[in-house]
């Protein structure tokens, strides 16, 4: 009698489950249901997924919002195919003919819509974290109370200056990624670019660690606009390096100035000391002062051969190249003081 029960129960348990997973099979099949679209132009809906969102939280959500009817339907199949850990954080086209487990696997799949944010060479970094403070696109998670201090905990290099180490590049990424991730690729990116150029570095350079190339790309990078005149820039750096002259370059002094400065270098902010003013100080500044590029680092790290000194701008972005004071003064009057 008690084998017959047991028996009983076991098919009723089994009826119930084939039935359960009958009506689960039937409910992943249900057709999603879009909200409002919302844009004119486009019959496309998208959902953003934050960096570390849970599947309860995501279907529950979706739910809530009339996209599927059961957030019970969406939260069983990632459960069930072993995806519940594997939502990647993004915004992600849901189509009006998608089903529930098409859904579900667009959402697991990393097949995000992209965003492009620049940084751009030569930014320093209170111009680079404004900048990514106004993209929409990027989950902002640093404090306003310093981002910069925050930035570089979070890096986990808390004793590391943050500037000069984002590479400048133009990057692609998944809408709803966090500040902090963004960042940590171009962190990386300059980490990467930097071992390898100073792998290759050429004899002649007087740089002793890839930190100070990283420095002298900064200083290069802020000098001159001209492509094809960043390894002269670097050789008349070089040499002074070589000579033990100071560098004596305007992009450091300003940067020394800081936020107050107004455009304008004065003969007096010459002569002002600080840790960054190559006037007053031999050798170079303790940090970057900007943003450098991988053309910049490679000029840093390859000084041209040349006999130049000194530089001194045209006033149309390049410069000549004088190897004595006596040119150099010449061209100065030229081109500056309009003799």
């Amino acid at each position: 009698m008690a084998i017959k029960t047991l028996s009983k129960w076991l098919t009723g348990l089994l009826i119930l489950a084939a039935l359960a997973v009958g009506l689960l099979l039937v409910g992943w099949r249900l057709p999603v249901t879009l909200p409002e679209v919302q844009t004119e132009q486009s019959d496309q809906w998208t959902y953003i997924v934050s960096e570390g969102a849970s599947a309860i939280a995501v279907a529950n959500d979706l739910a809530e919002q009339g996209v599927i009817e059961h957030a019970v339907l969406l939260r069983s199949y990632l459960r069930l195919t072993g995806q519940s850990r594997s939502l990647k954080a993004g915004e992600y086209a849901i189509e009006p003919d998608m089903n529930v487990m098409q859904l579900a696997e667009r959402l697991v799949s990393g097949k995000a819509i992209q965003a492009r944010f620049t940084i751009v060479e030569g930014w320093n970094i209170r111009e680079l974290l404004s900048a990514i403070k106004a993209e929409p696109s990027l989950e902002h998670t640093l404090p306003k109370q310093d981002p910069q201090g925050a930035l570089m905990a979070a890096l986990g290099c808390p004793e590391q200056h943050p500037e000069g180490r984002f590479f400048a590049e133009t990057y692609h990424y998944a809408k709803g990624t966090s500040d902090v991730a963004f960042l940590r690729r171009a962190y990386q990116m300059t980490e990467r670019v930097l071992a390898e150029e100073w792998q290759n570095r050429s004899a002649d350079t007087r740089l002793e660690t890839p930190y100070e190339a990283l420095i002298m790309a900064s200083i290069i990078e802020k000098e001159t606009a001209a492509p094809e005149e960043r390894p002269l820039i670097s050789g008349v750096f070089n040499n002074r390096l070589k000579k033990g002259m100071r560098l004596q370059t305007d992009p450091t002094v300003i940067y020394g100035i800081g936020a107050s400065y107004d455009g304008d270098i004065r003969f007096r902010d010459l002569r002002t000391d600080t840790p960054y003013n190559t006037y007053t100080r031999a050798g170079l500044p303790p940090t970057p002062i900007a943003m450098p590029g991988r053309e910049a680092i490679h000029a840093a790290l390859h000084p041209a051969p040349t006999e130049a000194l000194y530089f001194v701008s045209r006033n149309d972005g390049t410069h000549i190249f004088s190897a004595t004071l006596k040119d150099h003064e010449a061209a100065v009057d030229r081109y500056q003081r309009n003799r």
